[in-house]
């Protein structure tokens, strides 16, 4: 490499880029245990901020990496990918923020890697990368190849939406027994928020699921065996989220469908009320309109009682209407 890269040390901070633009930096032997000495090193693993400019220009200097595969680093792209090129495995797959970032959700880590090195970049810091980091500087797991790194990363990043799927569903439980308790009033967002985290992550599923397909028919007969096994199992655990995903997505729709009839009962239900309280009034609101014409020969207009009269004899006609109106509305 062109630029001299620092040593594996405490100065390098996981979190924070250095002037490198480099979080950290670990070496490994054959045997897959961490040393600090890059001469007993098997293989390395560096991780890079793919937004700052001095981790860019590493990335574009390295010349132990293809062209297309630093073209695809440095690419604006944030779609997700996955590509087998000069004994290089590369690709932009899907993983969670972590929880101390800003917004919960999806974003992407970006990877190339042989048998000697893996170079991982990323935006904002994610979740599985870091579980990996940690299990690595305390030297609770071992990995030999970069291939078993990258499978427990892409492992744990699915283990995350797993969990996020599980999540969703016991939401979705929620609103249903809510649902059908007929406390359903102020479920509609809640729905509607669950349904659109089930989107994003099953598109995610449904991409990946593809990504490694195309990897396997374009790359069958290139891709070495333990790399074809990688993702082998990595396209199956894939394929059975997107199968997952795609039952909880069929729960939501069903359950917008009976919030929806439910709204649509409560609406007909009250216009049956206005359509019973028009018909009820529609006789009072006559004879009302008619007394009150200021024109002469009036009936009851000299009588005593002419005002209890006219109001009875309202009240008969709205009732008579009413219990008209009940028997239609049964039949």
């Amino acid at each position: 490499m062109n630029i001299a890269l620092p040593a594996e040390g405490t100065d390098l901070s996981p979190y924070l880029p250095d002037e490198h633009g480099l979080f950290f930096i670990y070496h490994f032997k054959a045997d897959g245990s961490r040393t600090n000495d890059p001469a007993e090193a098997h293989w390395s693993w560096r991780s890079y901020q793919i937004t700052d400019m001095r981790a860019r220009q590493e990335i574009g200097a390295e010349e132990a990496l293809p062209a297309p595969v630093r073209d695809a680093f440095l690419s604006p792209s944030h779609g997700c990918q996955i590509d087998f090129e000069d004994d290089f495995l590369y690709g932009d797959l899907p993983d969670l923020r972590h929880d101390f970032a800003e917004a919960r959700g999806l974003t992407h880590f970006r990877f190339a890697f042989n048998d000697r090195m893996l170079v991982g970049a990323r935006k904002q810091p994610l979740e599985s990368v870091d579980k990996i980091r940690k299990l690595v500087e305390s030297g609770t797991r071992k990995f030999r190849t970069p291939a078993e790194l990258i499978e427990a990363v892409m492992g744990q990043s699915l283990d995350g939406m797993a969990a996020e799927l599980d999540k969703m569903g016991d939401t979705l439980d929620g609103i249903e027994d809510r649902i059908v308790c007929d406390a359903w009033h102020n479920e509609r967002q809640a729905l509607v928020d669950a349904r659109r985290q089930l989107v994003l992550i099953h598109r995610q599923m449904a991409t990946l699921t593809n990504l490694f397909r195309h990897l396997d028919h374009s790359h069958r007969n290139e891709l070495p065996d333990p790399i074809n096994d990688m993702a082998t199992r990595l396209s199956h655990r894939a394929h059975t989220l997107h199968h997952d995903g795609e039952q909880l997505q069929a729960r939501t729709r069903l359950l917008q469908d009976e919030l929806m009839a439910k709204l649509t009962e409560q609406s007909n239900q009250l216009l049956y009320i206005l359509s019973v309280m028009t018909a009820v009034l529609l006789p009072m609101t006559i004879i009302s309109g008619l007394f009150g014409m200021n024109v002469g020969g009036l009936p009851l207009v000299d009588t005593p009682h002419g005002f209890w009269v006219v109001t009875a004899i309202s009240v008969v006609i709205a009732g008579i209407v009413y219990k008209i109106v009940r028997r239609l509305g049964r039949v």
